[in-house]
């Protein structure tokens, strides 16, 4: 053999980085920040303070008081202020101090931070620039238009804390096909990305695995789902819409979108969460409707469980040995790395578009193969039960 085949191959581990992406996150939904009360939020290394003043309008910024350190997100929401529990100092949502009720005159200087906010669908955005520049009009999230139609449902929405894990591992399923068969229970017929300006999509048809399908059924009347076709984009960093439909057999597809979104809490934990809204099928009032959405959201949920677990106990890994069939993770944290540098130093190859299809016809022979084996295994094992059952 020679000295290339039997070298071995070294993890690389370059660190995590020492900033956090530039673009918008999404906090949560706006109707859980809207209840007249300051909440606390852990992001971007620091401390934030959310609150809704009696105007409505829900506003962001640096949790400490700069008279001397109170904790603002343990104060009090007064008229459009939020009031330091320390001393009363009350912050507008502009960053700037609006009274110190003991006082003849605010000090000019009262200023704190106030972070560019985005209130869209149903959902509270803010805007994080390490250079502290405002958001640039064409980096927009898109607006979800089903959102705004009577005929889907609302959100159904679950949030999970990532410990010891940055927010790139996430990232990195834009592109893993292979992860989808063993983590989310199905296998993809159709897989390509496209990435483009500070955009990154993913297009996949994938068909159910019959194997899962059939061990989960707890009815066996229910209509078992033939697969799913998604359209899948980031838009900057930290947010994802996917225009997900599934299909089943014997009944109507069932269109969805579905939010998987996230913000750092620091370069080693972050928020994952995500939403789904669903179509209401024919003859469904809205809770039956509501009910079918939190069905679909807690199967995503099963996959983002299994996600989290490997996300917990995986390396760092900035040098990923890759087949042709892994698809182009090297192109996509190319990509990634523009929300990262200076907006100076973003090149056109993190933003050039590049596009790639894997060809999917060996992972599905494999695949096919083994879901056909397990169902074999397990028919084989409830005949064995059956026989040894007393008659």
């Amino acid at each position: 053999m020679s000295i290339v085949e039997d070298e071995v191959r070294q993890i690389e581990n370059d660190g995590v980085p020492d900033r956090y992406a530039r673009g918008w996150h999404c906090l949560g939904l706006q109707r859980d920040f809207a209840d007249g009360k300051p909440h606390s939020i852990e992001a971007f290394g620091q401390k934030l303070v959310v609150f809704a003043g009696e105007d409505g309008k829900i506003s962001v910024l640096d949790a400490y008081c700069r008279h001397m350190g109170g904790d603002l997100s343990q104060g009090q929401v007064k008229g459009n202020t939020v009031a330091c529990p320390f001393h009363d100092w009350r912050w507008g949502g502009d960053g700037k101090c609006k009274a110190v009720p003991y006082a003849k005159r605010v000090p000019l200087r009262a200023r704190t931070a106030a972070w560019p906010t985005l209130l869209q669908d149903g959902m509270l955005f803010v805007w994080n620039d390490p250079e502290g520049n405002p958001p640039p009009a064409d980096v927009t999230i898109p607006r979800i238009a089903a959102y705004d139609d009577p005929e889907y449902t609302d959100w159904v929405w679950y949030t999970t804390k990532i410990e010891g894990s940055n927010c790139r591992e996430i990232i990195d399923n834009v592109v893993d096909m292979a992860h989808f068969f063993y983590i989310h229970y199905s296998f993809p017929t159709y897989f390509k990305n496209v990435f483009e300006g500070h955009t990154a999509t993913q297009w996949m048809n994938g068909e159910g695995r019959d194997d899962i399908q059939r061990a989960a059924a707890s009815d066996p009347n229910a209509p078992i789902s033939t697969g799913n076709s998604s359209v899948a984009s980031y838009h900057g960093p930290s947010f994802m819409i996917d225009d997900l439909v599934y299909h089943y057999q014997n009944a109507e597809d069932v269109p969805s979108v579905l939010i998987n979104c996230h913000y750092p809490i620091d370069a080693n934990s972050f928020v994952l969460q995500y939403g789904v809204i669903v179509k209401k099928l024919p003859g469904l009032d809205d809770a039956a409707a509501e009910a079918m959405a939190r069905k679909m959201g807690d199967f995503i949920r099963l996959g983002f469980e299994q996600d989290v677990h490997i996300w917990k106990h995986k390396a760092r890994i900035d040098n990923p040995l890759l087949t042709e069939e892994d698809g182009p993770v090297y192109q996509l944290r190319r990509w990634y790395e523009q929300f990262y540098v200076d907006v100076a130093d973003v090149t056109p190859d993190m933003t050039d578009r590049f596009e790639f299809e894997i060809d999917t016809t060996q992972p599905n022979q494999a695949w096919r193969a083994e879901v056909a084996q397990n169902i074999a295994t397990r028919d084989a094992a409830d005949r064995e039960t059956a026989e040894s059952q007393p008659v």
